[in-house]
């Protein structure tokens, strides 16, 4: 299969890119993107957290900068940019996937849920990384055909400029999404942010590449360059499956985190006069962290006293940990034991 065609085959169908040129499909494409964009930001009757609304930049950069690759590697000829353009179609796909994932795990819980739809963040993290190792292959197999194959690159200045502006746009869209991520605790978004923060390497290594082949005449130089930029995804594919199927298996909390959970449990407890604390479990639903411990307190101690207690603790943890779902369990023990 033609990369140039694979292309086509990300978001707008199984047509060689030449076809959908010929027949303006890539500007209807976009066209119905836009509108659709900015019909459900103006008339859809939806509030659009931040989570959304940062989804939506990373769907209008992806959808600029794919335009931009597609047509640098038409005009140039270049195998690295092409493959450039199908990270970004894979890119593009991603960012949708992000937006809708982000829109129904933000929903409360139901009768269905009773614990929330915070993990078809991590569902959608998985997805993102089978579609990064989709990409790669094709970039590896066009690659190696051009090193058996090698064809000339025209247009050099503008596929390098291309690629420069790739990279800025990328970095600043990435920063942005990896900042909100990082605040909203947003599986999807720091996904996505993933994809484009590689975006920036590969971008930069392509245009190196270019002007390498360009000073020196070595044509397999871009090939080198593609595949370099193909195991850079692979690497970015396992990192990105890895960290969510382990949500999604309910790997418990890192080690950071739980450390910060024990300080404020062993600070209440000093405070507040429960005995002690024992079988911490932890695990994350999006979001949303659950935790699970037993605390020991006085047998003599009234239903509502011991209720405050808990009451206490869970306050404390969620001002400090935040998006805490705390679940505890009561072990009585006699006075006369304790002070014995």
């Amino acid at each position: 299969m033609n990369l140039v065609k694979f292309v086509g085959l990300g978001p707008f169908g199984a047509t060689g890119i030449d076809n959908l040129w010929d027949s303006n499909m890539f500007h209807r494409f976009f066209v119905v993107l836009s509108k659709n964009l900015i019909h459900e930001l103006k008339f859809g009757g939806i509030d659009l957290n931040r989570k959304r609304k940062v989804a939506v930049l990373s769907i209008a950069s992806n959808s600029l900068l794919l335009l931009l690759k597609v047509i640098a590697g038409m005009v140039s000829g270049s195998v690295s940019i092409l493959s450039e353009a199908i990270h970004s179609s894979m890119d593009l796909i991603a960012s949708l996937v992000a937006f809708l994932s982000v829109s129904s795990s933000g929903k409360p819980a139901d009768k269905e849920h009773p614990y929330g739809h915070g993990k078809i963040e991590n569902i959608s993290g998985i997805f993102e990384g089978l579609l990064i190792f989709v990409a790669a292959g094709m970039i590896l197999l066009e690659a190696i055909k051009k090193i058996m194959h090698p064809t000339a690159i025209d247009n050099t200045l503008l596929a390098i400029a291309v690629m420069m502006i790739a990279a800025l746009v990328n970095f600043f869209v990435s920063k942005y999404l990896y900042k909100v991520a990082k605040e909203e605790d947003s599986m999807a978004l720091e996904a996505d942010a993933l994809h484009l923060k590689t975006d920036i390497y590969t971008s930069l290594g392509v245009g190196l590449g270019i002007l390498l082949l360009k000073l020196t005449g070595l044509m397999i130089l871009d090939s080198i360059v593609a595949i370099f930029v193909a195991l850079l995804i692979i690497k970015e594919a396992y990192e990105l499956c890895y960290t969510a199927f382990g949500q999604l298996i309910d790997a418990r909390l890192s080690e950071q985190e739980e450390s910060e959970i024990i300080r404020v449990i062993e600070r209440v407890n000093q405070e507040h006069q429960i005995l002690d604390y024992h079988k911490l479990k932890t695990r994350k639903s999006g979001a949303m962290k659950h935790i699970d411990f037993h605390i020991t307190l006085p047998s003599d101690l009234t239903v509502k006293e011991a209720h405050d207690r808990i009451a206490c603790l869970k306050k404390e943890l969620d001002t400090q940990v935040r998006n805490t779902r705390v679940s505890i369990h009561i072990d009585p023990k006699d006075r006369s034991e304790v002070e014995g």
